[in-house]
């Protein structure tokens, strides 16, 4: 049986285009992968068999942006602020159930 290194993995699309151009790192996407990140670790929901938050470069859904993507479910979420991450963290990653109202 082949386990997933961690529960669950995900990444945050950090890509800044060049200006005037739409992109998810317009919308504070690194800030909030870092509060992600910070909050993952506070929660002790980090490390092996549990979350890693991750950037990514390009996911090329910027006209939905900003994005991240939770696997191994393929979840694609877009977000406004942090209590928009606090959700998708205490509801997906923690509980397992989607957030259908931030889902793309």
């Amino acid at each position: 049986m082949n386990v997933s290194y961690y529960q669950r993995h995900v990444f945050f699309c950090c890509n800044q285009r060049e200006p005037g151009a739409q992109c998810c790192n317009n919308h504070g996407s690194q800030k909030m992968r870092e509060y992600a990140k910070d909050r993952i670790k506070a929660l002790k929901l980090s490390g092996p068999g549990r979350v890693r938050i991750n950037m990514a470069g390009c996911l090329d859904r910027c006209e939905q942006g900003p994005v991240l993507v939770v696997y191994p479910e393929a979840v694609w979420y877009t977000y406004v602020d942090k209590e928009d991450i606090d959700e998708i963290i205490r509801e997906h990653l923690q509980n397992g159930r989607i957030v259908e109202r931030l889902r793309i």
